[in-house]
């Protein structure tokens, strides 16, 4: 039972250093501490430190997920289309293949002499 309780608290330093090391305890602490030095507190605290970590609002948020969604409609119609003029273009291939054969046949003619 030691032993577990001793790795756990070892998990939880390793993790602590992670979060020192990489700038996160400064950056969080500084948002923090610009929250609470704010007169007229805001009436979103999360949508305040999610600004101050530079991530969009709600509503900016929604409005971009309202745009991905129509870019998502967009490129599936694109993608048909596409689709759609690839396969016309390998019809058209095609057809001008089977033309140049039967004009290569035409000419050569019969070679019996008539």
């Amino acid at each position: 039972m030691m032993r577990y309780k001793e790795e756990k608290e070892a998990k939880k330093e390793a993790f602590r250093k992670y979060l020192e090391s990489s700038g996160v305890v400064d950056s969080l602490t500084k948002v923090l501490v610009a929250l609470y030095e704010q007169n007229d507190k805001p009436s979103s605290a999360v949508e305040f430190i999610q600004q101050k970590l530079g991530g969009p609002t709600v509503s900016e948020f929604e409005k971009l997920q309202a745009e991905m969604s129509d870019l998502q409609v967009k490129y599936g119609e694109l993608l048909e289309a596409h689709q759609k003029i690839c396969k016309e273009l390998e019809e058209l291939k095609n057809s001008h293949h089977a033309e140049s054969a039967k004009e290569t046949n035409d000419e050569e003619g019969p070679k019996d002499g008539f």
